[in-house]
């Protein structure tokens, strides 16, 4: 077993195995895992929100879909993994509070899958896993050596994806 790297909210971070790396608590936030399974590299970014061109103060782009993704590739990329050799798997997007669903800015959690489904498909990343909706909050973990993300959630069994 190696290392597990925490990645933080609005944060993004890349392993080599055996090392894995997890994110707690994605409520509405998207977990998005970009790995290569050749190279056993992956990296994970903890999206908060879809999009950065329409908040004023976006200067960390791991917050945003469409920068993150972009940037986490950049990273991986740079150390040594083929671009098209990724592939994704992402979690979270929770619905966390009942409300009247018409008022779209608190979907947030559904508006974040969105945005990642999209960037990633601009991007011709396949999704070959998800675990996204529902009510609850998830930690996750992934193990490049491996491709399993463990999925943790209050209440739950832990199973991967």
């Amino acid at each position: 077993m190696g290392n597990m790297i925490k990645v933080g909210m609005a944060d993004m971070n890349y392993c080599h195995a055996p090392d894995a790396i997890t994110t707690l608590g994605l409520g509405s936030c998207v977990g998005v895992v970009l790995f290569d399974a050749n190279a056993k590299i992956a990296g994970l970014v903890h999206i908060m929100l879809p999009d950065s061109t329409k908040i004023k103060n976006n200067e960390n782009r791991a917050k945003f879909a469409d920068t993150g993704i972009d940037e986490m590739i950049r990273q991986l990329v740079s150390v040594g993994v083929s671009r098209n050799n990724l592939k994704a798997k992402i979690a979270g997007g929770a619905q966390m509070f009942a409300f009247n669903a018409e008022n779209d800015l608190l979907r947030v959690g559904a508006r974040n899958v969105e945005a990642v489904k999209e960037k990633l498909s601009a991007l011709h990343i396949p999704i070959v896993a998800e675990d996204t909706g529902n009510s609850y909050g998830r930690t996750i973990e992934f193990y490049p050596e491996t491709g399993e993300l463990l999925v943790k959630a209050v209440g739950k069994s832990i199973y991967k994806i």
